[in-house]
């Protein structure tokens, strides 16, 4: 079981570089990794696993997080939070997007920083991704608003990007030309 103690910090090489292709089949390492990371977010998405394990809540994680440089990451969103989303994506890419953007006024976050950086971070406001399962099954889906905001930053980790460097450093609340504010409030 992944523990806050596993995620690595802002600062921490890993986070910085391009994340690996996984291969197919799976090995029963890379297996148990994805799996990890879909536990870790259902855990932090559960009031009792939170308190007992003193874990952050978040919707995603990705496996540089917990210094892994693989591309696979982990997206939940639970059902109370009105949003449908719950994957595992190895090897995910985006294969279009809006023009439009979004971005959350709240501010983004993330389970490998511990401060809070205000700013608008500039996202697409859909889009449409591809992924392969556990089993290598490629599937391809539309995503947009909250999901599609976790895909682009957990993406972005397998790229070693970090949500602040979308930020504007000499205004970080400049309004984004054609965007979209989404006022829910989510962790990374």
């Amino acid at each position: 079981m992944i523990l806050m103690s596993d995620i690595i910090r802002e600062g921490h090489p890993t986070l910085r570089q391009r994340a690996e292709q996984v291969e197919f089949p799976l090995t029963e390492e890379n297996r148990k990794l994805a799996e990890e990371l879909m536990e870790y977010v259902v855990n932090s998405q559960d009031e009792e696993m939170i308190e007992k394990y003193d874990l952050r809540p978040g919707v995603g994680i990705a496996a540089p997080q917990v210094n892994e440089p693989k591309r696979i990451f982990a997206i939940h969103f639970d059902e109370e939070s009105g949003e449908d989303l719950s994957i595992i994506a190895i090897n995910p890419k985006i294969v279009s997007h809006s023009v439009e953007k979004a971005y959350l006024a709240s501010g983004e976050g993330c389970l490998s920083v511990d401060r809070s950086i205000p700013g608008y971070v500039p996202r697409y406001a859909r889009i449409t991704i591809k992924a392969f399962d556990l089993e290598g099954n490629e599937y391809k889906l539309r995503l947009k608003g909250l999901p599609a905001i976790a895909f682009q930053h957990e993406l972005d980790h397998l790229n070693g990007v970090m949500f602040y460097d979308h930020i504007n450093s000499d205004n970080p609340f400049a309004e984004i030309e054609n965007a979209v504010a989404i006022t829910r409030d989510i962790a990374e």
